[in-house]
């Protein structure tokens, strides 16, 4: 794999990284209690992790003696983004902190990390869509060994966002949901742009 497609991968993943969701309102509840940041973005990385390897395991296999089967993925992952793009433009998502109690405990924190993000379906759909177009099934390494690369990448962008968000989400998100918002939309207008891309590029290959 070539250091542009790792660097047109890491430019979608961190769009994706960067929309506020269920990890956001994760890493914001662990801000609010302060000391347990750390281990619930952990949680939140071996669970996008543990998609990764499923996705590498099941995917890799079927894509890697079959061409057609990735340009179906293609497709299909181009209008998954477009759809999201178009949600993000209409309804963009403004995180909200829990007001519930919450542990102390740093290794429930892990526990509840792995299942916000390891249990979410959207995770699996997201990974389906996003990871098997940036692979080569020409290329010398394996697919299932591009999948669990640009999935490696992938946790270092949730690393970087996740703990910029729990540990600012007391003076940042909370009192700027209006940025927030922002946020949302011009993700969901890069997403419809590289969609149409994917798409077009399909079209004429």
């Amino acid at each position: 794999m070539s250091l542009s497609v790792f660097a047109a991968f890491w430019a979608v993943s961190f769009l994706f990284v960067l929309t506020p969701g269920a990890d956001w309102a994760y890493a914001i509840s662990a801000g609010l209690v302060g000391r347990v940041v750390i281990p619930a973005v952990v949680g939140l990385l071996i669970g996008h992790l543990f998609a990764t390897l499923i996705v590498a395991a099941g995917v890799g296999t079927l894509i890697a003696g079959n061409p057609l089967m990735l340009s179906l993925l293609t497709i299909g992952g181009s209008l998954y983004l477009l759809w999201l793009g178009f949600n993000l433009l209409v309804h963009p998502p403004t995180p909200h902190a829990a007001n519930t109690q919450v542990s102390q405990s740093r290794a429930r924190w892990i526990l509840k990390g792995v299942c916000v993000s390891g249990l979410n379906p959207k995770v699996f759909l997201l990974f389906l869509a996003l990871l098997p177009p940036f692979t080569d099934p020409t290329a010398a390494w394996p697919v299932w060994l591009q999948i669990v690369a640009l999935g490696l990448l992938h946790a270092f962008s949730c690393a970087v966002v996740y703990l910029l968000v729990g540990f600012g989400s007391r003076s940042v998100l909370q009192t700027r949901p209006v940025a927030a918002r922002f946020v949302g939309r011009l993700s969901g207008a890069t997403m419809i742009l590289i969609a149409v891309f994917l798409l077009i590029a399909q079209i004429h290959n």
